[in-house]
């Protein structure tokens, strides 16, 4: 389990037993005995948790968490403590900590509240990270054996948009950035190309992804309606992706199916004469 760790307590030998247990099994250690020093470290750091005692010299562990949580509200925070109050406990718990330990603690339920807090602030930074560079994180190696095999070549650029939005779906900021940065040259050239081409996009599609013909014909046939009724079933807006990633909704001006009109496309399916009422029938033919 990999992580890092800040223990604060005025008893070393409190720190040096954490450090003992944790650090074995693969957590990066450092301790310090004042909330104040904990502090300092905290501004040059990066730490996912710290595990902190409440009754300290000077400013003590609560202040220390107050301080954490308006400071840096993505830290993790467990409390040890050897005198425990329901409102010292109802206090901290209302900044946010994690778990309590109270002194004295065993190794193991040193290390089993260690790995639940690490796996809870892991979730919540993975919860936070925007899509796309999620996206990218998880296909990085795809992207960069795309560009290394394309970048020497004339005419590089369009044929690594290409590819990598076969890879990813779409050609999000991030991988614009990414590709730019490899190819030596400005964001903006990349942006202005992917941008131009129509088959580009910079939005995240869905498995199925839902196109409402919002044109004339289809209008006046109450295509804002079907388009409502998408909204409401999916639970999205336009341009928008579903939780899950199944379906995603954009609006077209037209689909040159006029004579069909009111027309909704998903994927290369083309349904005509759509009723409102009948929406949720055809969602329910691509889940």
């Amino acid at each position: 389990m990999e992580g890092n760790i800040l223990i604060v307590d005025d008893e070393e030998v409190v720190i040096k037993s954490c450090e003992r247990i944790l650090t074995p099994e693969g957590y990066n250690v450092k301790g310090v005995t004042s909330a104040r020093d904990a502090m300092e470290m905290l501004k040059n750091g990066e730490f996912d948790l710290v595990i902190t005692d409440l009754k300290m010299p000077g400013v003590d562990g609560l202040e220390l968490i107050h301080w954490i949580h308006k400071s840096n509200p993505r830290l993790g925070i467990v409390v040890i403590t050897g005198y425990p109050s329901q409102e010292s406990i109802k206090e901290a718990l209302e900044y946010g900590i994690i778990d309590y330990l109270p002194k004295p603690f065993s190794p193991q339920l040193l290390l089993d509240v260690t790995e639940k807090a690490i796996n809870a602030v892991k979730a919540k930074k993975e919860e936070e990270k925007p899509i796309e560079v999620a996206d990218v994180e998880a296909k990085y190696n795809e992207i960069m054996e795309v560009i290394r095999k394309n970048k020497d070549k004339p005419g590089s650029l369009i044929p690594i948009l290409q590819q990598t939005q076969e890879i990813l779906g779409y050609l999000p900021p991030t991988v614009q950035r990414l590709i730019a940065k490899e190819l030596n040259i400005p964001v903006s050239e990349v942006h202005g190309v992917v941008s131009f081409y129509s088959f580009f996009t910079m939005k995240p599609k869905g498995k199925h992804n839902l196109r409402v013909c919002l044109g004339t014909a289809c209008y006046v046939k109450r295509a804002n309606e079907i388009l409502a009724k998408i909204k409401e079933v999916l639970g999205i807006e336009e341009g928008g992706i579903t939780k899950d990633r199944k379906f995603s909704l954009e609006t077209v001006r037209c689909l040159g199916a006029c004579g069909l009109a009111p027309v909704v496309v998903v994927d290369h399916d083309t349904h005509g004469a759509v009723d409102p009422v009948k929406v949720e029938d055809i969602i329910k033919k691509y889940e």
